[in-house]
């Protein structure tokens, strides 16, 4: 979605200065009512009416992107905790898996984290629903 134009902020602003509501401006433009209250209190606070830069923030990881690369290939078996720590990066291990990632890199060992919870934890007791089992009551 594209920002509205300055034309148009300054239209909204001009007529909420001259005493309308921000329910009737934003009828009038059709814009949100919360947007121009927003718009309001930006101009009050920081006095900026231009719109804010769109997209995402750029990568932390791209500085470190060889250094990565490298450590990698010489030890793939590595987890994410071990190459941050060879390393000495100051990113998150979510950075990282998503550096590497990107890169195109594979790591081929898991870290020792705690099982998947959707795996049994122990044996069930008695047997798994052998016909003439001796825990069961019916007979069919």
């Amino acid at each position: 979605m594209r920002a509205y134009s300055m034309d148009l902020r300054e239209r909204v602003l001009a007529d909420s200065d001259l005493g309308m509501g921000p329910k009737a401006v934003a009828a009038k433009y059709r814009v949100s009512e919360s947007w121009v209250r927003r718009l309001k209190q930006r101009r009050k606070a920081t006095g900026e009416t231009t719109p804010r830069p769109s997209g995402r923030r750029p990568t932390t990881w791209k500085p470190h992107a060889e250094r990565i690369r490298e450590a990698v290939r010489d030890a793939p078996d590595s987890t994410l905790q071990e190459l941050k720590e060879r390393l000495n990066l100051t990113l998150s291990l979510a950075t990282l898996w998503r550096a590497v990632k990107a890169l195109g890199l594979t790591l081929k060992k898991k870290s020792s984290g705690p099982r998947s919870g959707t795996d049994p934890t122990s044996r069930r007791s008695g047997s798994r629903g052998k016909e003439g089992s001796p825990c069961s009551t019916r007979r069919g």
